[in-house]
Order: C-alpha cells, then sequence, then structure tokens
C-alpha cells in the first residue's frame, strides 16, 4: 500500500475503471472532500495531544470545543503533510490516513445501497449508513487497510450485502458454542463443527493461512451461504428474518484493519460475550430505561492465534421495542440532517434535548461504575437511542467487548476467559473508558453538532449534563453499599483535567490504549 495520496487514487481509479466505472468521476470529485475530513480530524487529534508544534501552529484556527476538541473549518494540506517531520511511526500512520482519504472518497462517491426494511434493525441500520465518515474523532475512521478497491465494492457498509459462509472444522479446532444458523435459514449447513464465516476471510485468509489444515481435511468449505448487510462495524453483519421473523446481528473475525485495529476477534471475546451479556440482564433487569442487546453464542477457531475464525450471535431490536419507538445508532443520530428532524429549531430546544438525553444516557453508565465496577463502551456506535413522537426514550446497549470490568467492585463476576483484557484492577482504567465513551466521544459530539445546527451556547450544554450527571449520582451517593464508590467516580469524572484517549499517539506506537490529559467543562471552576 502507497502512502502517496496521488499514487493511492490514480490506483483506485484505475480499479473503478475496469470494475465500476460510473464510479470514476464521483470517486475523483469526492476526494478534495475526503482529505479536508481527514485532515480536519487528524488536526484535531494533533492539538488535543499536543504533538510537535500542533498548539502553535492551529493558535486562532478553528473552533474549541470542550475536551480539548478543535474543529478546523479549512485546511490547505493534505493530511499526511500535517504530521511532523522527523515524527517516529509517522510512515505507517501516513499509510492509514491515504487508506482513509482514499476509501471516504469511495464511499462518497458510491449511491445508497437499497432499504434494508422497514423492520426496527433495517431502520436503524439506514440511520447508520448516514456516517459516512466514520468514527467521529478518529483520522483514520474509514481505514480498511488489507482490502484492495474491489474487496471495498463488494463487501463494505455501501455494498449493502455482503457473505456469509460456512466452514466444517475438526472438533479439536473448536472453542465454544454451536451456531446453528441452519435452524433458521433454508440452504446453510448444519452440525455442531459448522462455522459461520465473512466470505472474504475464508477467500483471502482461511484457505491460506491454514492451507495445511484444508489439505488434511480438518477444515473444509461448505456450500451455503446467507446474504447479509454489513453494519458500521463492517465485521458485524445484520441477517436477514430467520423463519421465527426474527432478526439478528453476526460479529465475524475481519483480518483487515478498520481505525486502529485489525478487527479479527479474540476466542476471549467470543467466550465472554454471553458470559457478561448475562450479568449484565440480571443487573439492569428493574430498569425500564436500558434494553441490552445480548450477545448469546460465540464461537472460534482455536487454530493459529485462535481469532480467524470467530464468530458471535447477537440479538435483533426487533424482539425489544415498543411499534411506537425509533432506534437510532448514535452515529448516524449526529450525521447527516438526524438531529435537524429531532429537535426544533433554537438553542432553547437544543438545551432541552441534550438535558433529556443526557438523563436518559448517564444513569445507567455511571450506576453500573459505582454499584458493579462495570464501565460500558458507551460510545456513539454502541449506542441506540430510542424515541417516541421525536422525544429520547430508552438507550440500547450493544457490543460488550471493549468494556472494562474492575474486579473488586464487582461482586460475582462472570467466568472470564483467562488474561481477557476486559478486567482490570485499575479503578483509573474503568474510568477512563467510562469518561472517554459516554462523556467526550458520546455527548460530546451531539453538543459540538448543536452548536453548529442550533447555535446552542456550549457552556450552558455542559453545565445541563453536569446537572444530569449530578443528578444520577444522588441515589448512589445515598446508597451505603456504593456511596464511596459514587464520590470517588463522580470526583475522577469532573476533575480539572480528564483522560482523553490519544488517537494518533495510539497509531504512531502502533499498539495498545493511551491517554492523554484534557481540559474538562464538567468541572465546576
Amino acid at each position: 500500500m502507497t502512502t502517496d495520496l496521488d499514487t493511492a487514487a490514480r490506483h483506485t481509479t484505475a480499479r473503478l475503471a475496469l470494475t465500476a466505472p460510473a464510479l470514476v468521476a464521483p470517486f475523483r470529485a469526492a476526494l478534495p472532500r475526503a482529505a479536508a475530513t481527514v485532515g480536519r480530524r487528524l488536526a484535531g487529534a494533533l492539538y488535543r495531544e499536543d504533538i510537535g508544534d500542533a498548539r502553535e501552529r492551529f493558535a486562532g484556527v478553528g473552533r474549541r470545543h470542550g475536551f480539548d476538541r478543535l474543529e478546523v473549518d479549512k485546511l490547505e494540506d493534505p493530511p499526511a503533510d500535517l504530521l511532523p517531520r522527523g515524527l517516529p511511526g509517522a510512515a505507517a500512520l501516513t499509510e492509514e490516513l491515504t487508506n482513509a482519504t482514499v476509501n471516504l472518497a469511495l464511499a462518497l462517491a458510491r449511491p445508497q445501497p437499497k432499504d434494508p426494511g422497514d423492520d426496527p434493525d433495517g431502520r436503524a441500520l439506514a440511520y447508520e449508513r448516514v456516517a459516512i465518515d466514520g468514527h467521529n474523532l478518529h483520522p483514520c475512521g474509514r481505514t480498511r487497510l488489507g482490502w484492495d478497491t474491489d474487496d471495498t465494492l463488494r463487501h463494505d457498509v455501501e455494498a449493502g450485502t455482503t457473505t456469509v459462509a460456512f466452514i466444517a472444522v475438526h472438533p479439536d479446532l473448536l472453542t465454544g458454542d454451536a451456531l446453528d444458523l441452519a435452524a433458521g435459514y433454508d440452504g446453510v449447513p448444519d452440525g455442531a463443527t459448522v462455522i459461520p464465516v465473512h466470505q472474504w476471510q475464508r477467500d483471502t485468509v482461511l484457505r491460506h493461512r491454514y492451507a495445511d489444515l484444508y489439505a488434511a481435511g480438518r477444515i473444509r468449505d461448505l456450500d451455503g451461504t446467507i446474504e447479509a448487510a454489513p453494519t458500521a462495524a463492517v465485521r458485524t453483519l445484520l441477517l436477514p428474518p430467520a423463519r421465527d421473523g426474527h432478526r439478528r446481528y453476526l460479529k465475524l473475525s475481519l483480518d483487515i484493519q478498520v481505525t486502529s485495529t485489525r478487527r479479527s476477534i479474540s476466542t476471549a471475546s467470543t467466550r465472554n460475550g454471553p458470559a457478561i451479556s448475562t450479568v449484565l440482564h440480571r443487573l439492569l433487569a428493574d430498569d425500564p430505561t436500558t434494553v441490552l442487546l445480548a450477545e448469546t453464542a460465540g464461537t472460534a477457531l482455536s487454530a493459529g492465534a485462535g481469532r480467524d475464525g470467530s464468530a458471535i450471535l447477537r440479538d435483533g431490536l426487533d424482539r425489544h421495542l415498543a411499534p411506537s419507538e425509533t432506534a437510532i445508532p448514535g452515529g448516524g443520530l449526529t450525521a447527516g440532517d438526524t438531529l435537524d428532524h429531532l429537535v426544533p429549531p433554537g438553542a432553547g430546544s437544543a438545551l432541552h434535548f441534550v438535558g433529556a438525553y443526557a438523563r436518559l444516557l448517564l444513569p445507567p453508565v455511571v450506576g453500573l461504575a459505582a454499584r458493579h465496577g462495570i464501565a460500558l463502551e458507551a460510545h456513539l456506535q454502541n449506542c441506540l437511542p430510542t424515541f417516541v413522537d421525536g422525544r429520547p426514550h430508552r438507550i440500547v446497549f450493544r457490543d460488550f467487548a471493549g468494556l472494562r470490568l474492575y474486579l473488586p467492585r464487582l461482586a460475582d463476576p462472570p467466568p472470564l476467559w483467562p488474561g481477557s483484557v476486559v478486567a482490570t484492577d485499575d479503578v483509573d482504567v474503568m474510568r477512563a473508558k467510562l469518561g472517554y465513551t459516554a462523556l467526550q466521544a458520546h455527548l460530546g459530539e451531539i453538543v459540538v453538532r448543536l452548536t453548529r445546527s442550533h447555535d446552542l451556547d456550549e457552556d450552558r450544554a455542559w453545565r445541563e449534563i453536569r446537572a444530569a450527571l449530578d443528578e444520577a449520582y444522588e441515589p448512589l451517593l445515598r446508597d451505603p453499599t456504593c456511596a464511596r464508590a459514587a464520590k470517588e467516580d463522580h470526583a475522577a469524572l469532573t476533575a480539572r483535567t480528564v483522560p482523553h484517549k490519544a488517537l494518533v499517539r495510539m497509531r504512531l506506537a502502533g499498539h495498545g490504549d493511551r491517554y492523554v490529559p484534557v481540559q474538562n467543562p464538567l468541572h465546576d471552576p
């Protein structure tokens, strides 16, 4: 993969000319917008993480928001030219920025895929597809490292559909549950050792990486496929309605890099997901404002690194929502004109919406942390607020692979796979996960969006969110079983500075979570 944007764009143009000539002109036209989007997010991250001379370089440029967020309106330089010269790790990051720019331009050039359906999950996916830019803070939100243009055209979100294939494996190579999709779909192979796999993963990764096991007959490709719809998570696919009328999601290993991570799935995630789902359902059973999309089964191919043939089955929305409810994924909520339709014009309406939304999101999130040491990864992609007559009604949480369990607070922890990264003995790790996802990446994006569209006063918005946060902690501070933990968590979340995920520093290092301190708009002056 080249790091030069012009060369990468020429390569993509050449492939499009052969396979999708109608996209050549729209792709070229979309490149400047894509480069500007990637550049703006990179500039914001460089500024927030104080890399090189970014604080001086962008002084007086753009608009500043809470948590040291900088939104730059115009940038003339290509994204890679914003990186300081001689920065360690810059070559690899430049490759990712180039890839993100080209893939964003390709996404912008493509027409919207066909309607995914008028059921709750289909409507949610339609909203999710509006968030074409990808991750709201990450400059590499549209990286697809490992895919070429043809792969992206066939399997990415804008393709509308992709294919679930199946392999049979020797019982010794299987860890986990039987995912019996044959019970729900015609023509799907049956058997306890049958694993669903992404078609690209089977054809490109498994057949080559495990050629010896194929040759020995210990892995076999099977006939039968299911057409499914890729979500914004790319590796998570919305299955069509099964014979029982319900839709489900299938999260599959996909050995490409999206944002900061190669999207294969650890064995730990396949085993922990159902166990954590059970615990969360028990702890939130009496909360009428929350819905959990349970991970009901998981399986993994134990050969190799144990990540390449993993699959997790997840419930859909359709069995949880009332007919009057509409679920909108957080990424779709803050993209396009969704908020314009939900929030009446004017700063007062926007402030009221922010308060109502914060009072929906924060109580279950901070309550789980204070009472049980569980920090949900409550960023935009994992949350689906529901609305009734345009008003926030309930909050749906999904995908529990990235949460953190602070074990000293969790009285009855689930059986976790050995070495699971979700478990921690460091309370600051748990708090950083909570604060970054729910407050900074989630509520922060809503605030920024409404300051642009509704002239919302940002200081007033954060005061309203602070009031909602204080209210969420009131019952926790009165409860002697968790009062001390609640007081300490509240102090950490409202401190003068708080940790913010360092998205660029992480990419420069190449691995692991990293955080930098940022100014906290929730702090009392």
